[in-house]
């Protein structure tokens, strides 16, 4: 397994996932497990959930249905390693290690940070800043080299990038700089019109447990236009961290959250339906018009398609509590052997292997 590659991700233990995580990352990891040049691990973020605002009552059951999600989208644990972050002590050892070397001036840039900050103005925690640093120990833990995350993780990355940097210059490590690998799905939008899917905004998601109805009000809620208008190509502004790539905003007198709401509708097209789709779409916005109730139900109904094996696999597994315990736990003793003999090479060029 050394000369393979070694890739690490993970979705913070929030509950249930969504369309975005899904297709941001899921679709990803199962791509790269299945090429077998790749060792990957895949981790519920328990801790990084701690760092804003939580319910401690329902952390353990929030972190254990992100790992059901992750299997019944066809994560396969014989394939990957699967567990959670908290179950691997050597994660907060060595960000504290790496926070030696990071500046606090350097985490308060940061956008992620700022827009915390701003949100939780009463819990901005030594845990929120140090946040990246976990973040980067999380995936040079494992020496990993290929990182499945959005595009809005690109930041955070920089800072793994950085630290490796660091660390390998100062005590002559062999980190890898970790890359962000990209996928088709890579940024989600918001059903809201406006920013990404997030579970942290109602309304602007659809899980993977949503059933055909809920599917259905969900989308009905979406903005739109009158249906007409004119379409043009724009770059969208990389430092709103929302594409690197260019992508399209459907204008009809000028722009705003509906037009912006319709471009979001048909990049959903895009994803469950299909290039012809999206593009039959676009000639009857530039022509006669869209019907978006036509729209929206054909939509739900097709990524209602994609979702209910997803769906059928997780009511069996829910049925199998200690199969998922075992995959935890046998994940958690894997991820422990590299863990390990990461943090015990670190301990050593630090200066800290006293016994």
């Amino acid at each position: 397994m050394n000369n393979h590659k070694r890739v690490f991700s993970g979705s913070r233990a929030t509950g249930r996932l969504h369309l975005g995580n899904y297709l941001g990352a899921v679709k990803g990891y199962i791509e790269l497990t299945n090429n077998p040049n790749y060792e990957s691990i895949f981790m519920v973020m328990d801790l990084h959930a701690i760092t804003t605002p939580y319910n401690k009552e329902s952390l353990v059951q929030t972190s254990k249905e992100v790992i059901i999600d992750y299997l019944a989208a066809g994560l396969d644990p014989q394939k990957a390693i699967i567990t959670a972050q908290s179950l691997v002590p050597e994660h907060t050892y060595l960000a504290y290690l790496f926070s030696t070397v990071m500046s606090v001036a350097r985490m308060q840039h940061l956008p992620t940070y700022k827009e915390k900050a701003t949100q939780y103005p009463d819990d901005v925690t030594l845990a929120l800043l140090n946040y990246p640093a976990l973040m980067a120990a999380d995936i040079l833990l494992y020496k990993a080299q290929l990182v499945p995350v959005g595009i809005d993780q690109e930041p955070h990355l920089e800072i793994a990038r950085e630290v490796a940097r660091k660390m390998n210059d100062r005590y002559k490590m062999d980190f890898p700089e970790p890359q962000r690998f990209a996928t088709k799905g890579e940024y989600i939008p918001s059903l809201k019109g406006e920013g990404k899917m997030s579970k942290s905004v109602e309304g602007s998601y659809i899980t993977l447990t949503d059933d055909i109805e809920t599917i259905r009000q969900r989308l009905k809620s979406a903005p739109t236009d009158s249906g007409k208008g004119t379409i043009q190509d724009v770059v969208v502004d990389t430092q709103s961290r929302t594409s690197t790539r260019p992508t399209k905003k459907y204008i009809e007198k000028d722009s705003g959250s509906e037009s912006i709401g319709v471009a979001n509708l048909l990049k959903f097209v895009e994803l469950f339906e299909g290039s012809e789709k999206l593009e039959f779409y676009e000639e009857l916005y530039q022509g006669p018009g869209i019907k978006y109730g036509d729209l929206k139900h054909e939509l739900a109904d097709s990524i209602y398609e994609e979702l209910q094996p997803i769906q059928e696999r997780r009511a069996k597994l829910e049925q199998q509590p200690s199969f998922i315990e075992e995959v935890i736990q046998e994940g958690a003793k894997q991820a422990g052997v590299i863990a390990q003999q990461t943090l015990g090479e670190v301990r050593e060029k630090m200066g800290l292997k006293i016994l």
